[in-house]
C-alpha cells in the first residue's frame, strides 16, 4: 500500500487536499471519485499510515440533508432486495460526509458481530427524530426494513420541507425589518445631530422635536451603550430561544394569537396526524405510536391534552372520543378519525386528516404573511415618520423664536 497526496474539488465546489492510502494511483483516483470528489493532482507520498483528509472536508458540518439523502439510498437499496449487510457496506464506500462514512462503517462493523440494526443505527449518534428508531425496530419486526426506511426518509423531508417554507416565507418580512432599523439608526446616527445646535437656540421646544433630537445627541454620544444595551437585549432573546421551557410558553402563547394561532395549531396537528399515521402504517401498536406522536408537539398544554388521549385510550375509550373530549381536533378530523377506526384504514384517514390540515395551514401562513409585510412596513414608515416630524417641529419652531 502507499500514500498519496490529493488536491481535488467536492461537489459543493470546496478544494480539498489530504492524504489516501491505496495500492496505486488508479485506485487511488478510483477511491475518491466514490467520495464525490473531481480529483486535480494526485502525487505518490510516504508508505503507510491511515487515510487523512483536510481539515476543510473534515470540519463540514453534517447537515440533515446529507443524513436523509443517505437513508433514502439506503432504504432503496433495501427495497431492491439488496440485503442489510451489503447494503450498509455499500453506504460505507459511498460518497457522503465523513461522519456518515465512518457511521457507516460502524454499523456495518455491529452488523457483522450480530447486533441488531437498530441498536447499531442508535450507536451511530446521527441526531435522528425518536421515530425513526421506533420505525427501524418496526421494520425489524415485520421483515420490512425497505418500507420502514422509505417511510422514515418521506417524514424527515416533510419536516424538512415545513421548516424551509417558513424560512423562506419569513425572509422577505426579515429583510424588510432590518433595514428599517438600520435606516431609524442611520438617522438617529447622522441625520437628527445635524440639527443638534437647534437644542441650544430654542429655550423651549415642542416636545417630540425635543425628543427626537436628545434621541439623536444621546445615540451619538452614548454609542457604546446603545451597542452594549444591543448585544445584551440580542444575548438575553438568543438565551430565551435556546431554552426548551421558554420556546415551550412560547408556543404556547402563540396559539393565543389572532392569526398566527389558528396557524401553528394546524402545522402541529397535521405532523402530528402524518407521523401517527406512519407509524400505524409500520405495525406500531396505537399507545406506543400515540407516545412518540405526541412527543412532537411542542406547545405543552397540546401535548398535555394528547397525553390524557393516550391514557382514555388505554382504558378502552376509542380514540375518536378521546380527542374530542379533549377538544384537540376539529369535527372534520373527528370524523376522518371515527371512519378510518371503524373501517380498519386509521392510518389512511390520518393520512388524509394530515393533507387537510398541511393545506389549511398553508392557506393561514400566506394570510399571516399578507398581515406581516404591510404591518412591517406601517411600523417602519411610522418611525421614520415621527422623527422626520420631530425635526421640522423642531426647525420651525427655532424659526418662530428667531423671527
Amino acid at each position: 500500500m502507499a500514500r498519496f497526496r490529493f488536491k481535488a474539488v467536492s461537489g459543493d465546489g470546496n478544494v480539498l487536499d489530504g492524504d489516501i492510502v491505496a495500492a496505486g494511483e488508479r485506485e487511488a483516483a478510483r477511491l475518491l471519485e466514490r467520495r464525490g470528489l473531481s480529483v486535480l493532482s494526485l502525487q505518490t507520498a510516504v508508505a503507510g499510515g491511515p487515510v487523512r483528509l483536510s481539515g476543510r472536508l473534515r470540519e463540514r458540518r453534517l447537515r440533515e440533508r446529507d443524513v436523509i439523502l443517505a437513508l433514502h439510498e439506503l432504504s432503496t437499496l433495501l427495497g431492491s432486495g439488496v440485503a442489510l449487510a451489503e447494503a450498509v457496506s455499500a453506504q460505507a464506500k459511498s460518497a457522503h460526509h465523513p461522519r456518515l462514512l465512518t457511521a457507516f462503517e460502524s454499523i456495518a462493523g455491529a452488523l457483522r458481530r450480530g447486533q441488531a440494526f437498530s441498536q447499531a443505527l442508535a450507536d451511530a449518534d446521527l441526531r435522528l427524530p425518536p421515530y425513526v428508531d421506533t420505525l427501524v425496530r418496526s421494520g425489524e419486526k415485520s421483515g420490512q426494513m425497505g418500507r420502514a426506511l422509505q417511510d422514515a426518509v418521506a417524514q424527515m423531508e416533510y419536516d424538512q420541507q415545513v421548516r424551509a417554507e417558513i424560512r423562506q416565507a419569513l425572509t422577505y418580512p426579515a429583510v424588510l425589518v432590518s433595514a428599517g432599523f438600520a435606516a431609524v439608526v442611520l438617522m438617529f446616527t447622522f441625520v437628527v445631530p445635524k440639527f443638534a445646535a437647534l437644542l441650544n437656540r430654542a429655550e423651549e421646544l415642542p416636545w417630540l422635536g425635543w425628543a427626537v433630537l436628545s434621541t439623536g445627541m444621546f445615540a451619538r454620544e452614548y454609542w457604546w451603550l446603545v451597542l452594549l444595551a444591543v448585544a445584551v437585549a440580542g444575548g438575553l432573546l438568543w438565551r430565551l430561544l435556546r431554552d426548551p421551557a421558554a420556546r415551550a410558553r412560547g408556543y404556547e402563547r402563540l396559539e393565543r394569537l389572532p392569526v398566527i394561532g389558528p396557524w401553528r395549531v394546524e402545522s402541529e396537528t397535521a405532523a402530528w396526524a402524518r407521523i401517527l399515521s406512519t407509524l400505524l402504517g409500520n405495525r406500531v401498536p396505537l399507545l406506543e405510536a400515540l407516545g412518540l406522536a405526541q412527543a412532537g408537539v411542542r406547545a405543552p398544554g397540546r401535548r398535555a391534552r394528547l397525553e390524557d388521549v393516550a391514557r382514555n385510550v388505554r382504558a378502552g375509550a376509542t380514540l375518536a372520543d378521546s380527542l374530542e373530549e379533549q377538544d384537540t381536533l376539529t369535527a372534520t378530523g373527528y370524523n376522518l378519525i371515527r371512519v378510518g377506526e371503524r373501517s380498519g384504514e386509521l392510518p389512511a384517514m390520518l393520512r388524509s386528516l394530515a393533507k387537510l390540515c398541511e393545506d389549511t395551514g398553508r392557506a393561514r401562513m400566506k394570510q399571516f404573511l399578507a398581515l406581516l409585510e404591510p404591518v412591517a412596513i406601517l411600523l417602519i414608515g411610522s418611525v421614520i415618520g415621527v422623527i422626520m416630524i420631530g425635526i421640522i417641529l423642531a426647525i420651525t419652531s427655532a424659526n418662530d423664536i428667531a423671527i
